[in-house]
């Protein structure tokens, strides 16, 4: 199952504690009408903040639950969340792309299925000083992993403007890819960016400048945000974990909030 995002955001979900598609998840995960209940192990490679968790665990209680989630911060409010649920949680800080040594090492058979949830959570947003909200002036960091050496800060101010624009334009989807990326190397030739106010109003200049529902600078924010994080490689690597250890008739949910990691999850699906 790919199941993509409707009309509210991942970010603005999550704020009011929602995981998102928590019925199509839960549907999804139990198999179809008429299956046995689920008895086994559940994991969930971005268990954020443990919503989309505590109701798998709530829901199946056959079911035990492997977390994971490369940001300690995140992680410790799973931890909180989940822990009622004594020993049916196990929970880990690592990349989705190392986490196939720590199932094994953790005995976590069988697995009967695997979750995906792409993206920010909601409390990177809540906190300026991590650097992906659009909303209040913050670093330029973006990292979900603090032992990365590289931030939204290094990529901008030492990216050349053509590989900022493709940048922009393959994994934001923005059509002023160009113009964005010469106004940012103007920009940064005065002074180098730090904030996430300064770049987003460069950004939102390139557009008219216009401030709609969406802000204009999201699509180019996302982008930067999946280059820190190598979200397209870590997704690549969840992916073929999830071949690995599912057992036959297991079931993978992945969701999806744009038409970039659609495409993208369809096509490892295929290879």
């Amino acid at each position: 199952m790919i199941a993509t995002g409707g009309s509210m955001t991942k970010e603005a979900s999550q704020r009011v504690h929602v995981p998102v598609l928590l019925g199509e998840v839960l549907a999804a995960l139990r198999g179809p009408e008429g299956a046995s209940e689920p008895t086994g192990w559940i994991v969930d490679g971005t268990v954020g903040a443990g919503g989309h968790a505590r109701a798998l665990l709530e829901h199946f209680p056959g079911v035990s639950l492997f977390g994971v989630d490369q940001d300690p911060e995140v992680l410790a409010h799973a931890r909180a969340q989940l822990s009622d649920f004594g020993p049916r949680v196990r929970l880990c800080q690592t990349r989705i792309s190392q986490l196939y040594p720590r199932l094994a090492e953790a005995g976590t058979a069988p697995v009967i299925g695997f979750l995906l949830d792409l993206g920010a959570n909601s409390l990177h947003f809540d906190q300026p000083a991590r650097g992906f909200s659009l909303q209040a002036d913050g670093p330029l960091d973006m990292r979900m992993d603090p032992t990365r050496t590289r931030t939204a800060a290094d990529i901008v101010n030492r990216w050349d403007e053509e590989d900022l624009a493709d940048l922009f334009f393959y994994e934001g989807d923005e059509r002023h890819s160009r113009a964005i990326a010469h106004a940012i190397v103007e920009s940064r030739a005065r002074a180098p960016f730090t904030r996430t106010v300064p770049l987003a109003d460069v950004i939102a200049e390139c557009q008219g400048g216009a401030r709609g529902r969406i802000h204009p600078a999201t699509r180019c924010f996302q982008a930067l945000r999946r280059a820190v994080n190598e979200e397209g490689e870590e997704l690549r690597h969840g992916l073929r974990v999830a071949e690995r250890v599912l057992v036959d008739g297991g079931r993978l949910v992945v969701i999806t909030f744009h038409s970039l990691e659609d495409g993208f999850v369809r096509k490892v699906l295929q290879e």
